[in-house]
């Protein structure tokens, strides 16, 4: 009876949610551990397989962080940014094209749908341009200014999308681009149903030390509010999902990716697990 009472309480969502896009911006802890990896693929598989149309984002800081101490390079990061010369530059590219993305897409394809890997550069999907952190210059950092829809759309419709952060200005610069930006601006150029961001702790916290202060439910104002006072890796991502419900998106959710399913569970429970954020 379990089983069946999960059953029908996905049941209206699903029917809600068929033909819809979600953007889903993958990172973290559900990107390193291999049950979770396993997890997600499923999650998104299982997506795909009952009417949605899923578009994954992805970085892989963590990945990057380990590849640029090995490389005996400095790590350094401005208000949840990556600092990035031209040398950080390179080895994201490589490490987020060359290797997760590509892991990504065997993983998906290994669960049962096809998907192809993309990186802003290919079909100029983005277009960049540099970005600060305050009044400071963190180096190629870039900020997408457009990204070109139709190569997603023509891809989507047979395939799942697997989107690298990396993108070029007009000139041809690479540039690092944060992936929780990347993903709201891909969901707000598309038009997205929900962009949903998985993160490694269980939402937005009030307290940060205190994990059962959990912001279960806010609207974008509220973000506005008291982003000022939000420090670390929160802040971009809480300035991402502003930025996707200012862009159209309906709604924007902050989900424990460590926590099994956690897609799923957010998506298709009446209670969910992380923070919704509505315009």
């Amino acid at each position: 009876m379990r089983d069946v009472e999960t059953l029908l309480e996905a049941l209206p969502y699903i029917r809600d949610f068929h033909g819809r896009t979600v953007v889903i911006k993958y990172g973290g802890a559900a990107m390193i551990d291999d049950g979770l990896k396993e997890d997600f693929a499923r999650d998104v598989v299982l997506l795909k397989y009952v009417g949605l149309n899923p578009v994954v984002v992805h970085g892989g800081g963590p990945d990057i962080t380990a590849y640029m101490e090995r490389l005996g390079m400095p790590v350094e990061f401005v208000d949840g940014l990556r600092v990035s010369d031209a040398a950080t530059v390179e080895v994201a590219k490589m490490v987020l094209v060359g290797k997760q993305n590509k892991d990504i897409v065997l993983l998906l394809g290994r669960h049962g749908q096809p998907a192809v890997g993309l990186c802003g550069d290919d079909g100029r999907l983005f277009t960049v341009k540099k970005q600060l952190a305050g009044e400071r210059d963190i180096g190629f950092v870039g900020e997408i200014e457009r990204v070109d829809v139709d190569v997603l759309n023509h891809i989507a419709a047979d395939y799942i999308p697997v989107v690298a952060s990396v993108g070029a200005d007009a000139e041809g610069q690479s540039y690092n681009v944060n992936a929780d930006s990347a993903a709201a601006a891909v969901a707000a150029a598309l038009g997205a149903f929900k962009a949903i961001f998985l993160t490694d702790v269980e939402g937005w916290l009030a307290d940060p030390a205190d994990p059962g202060s959990l912001i279960a439910q806010a609207t974008a104002e509220d973000v506005r509010q008291r982003l000022p006072s939000v420090q670390g890796g929160m802040r971009p991502k809480l300035e991402a999902c502003v930025q996707a419900l200012g862009g159209g998106v309906r709604n924007a959710h902050i989900v424990d990716g460590r926590r099994p399913h956690s897609l799923l569970l957010e998506l298709f429970t009446h209670k969910g697990i992380g923070t919704k954020l509505w315009p």
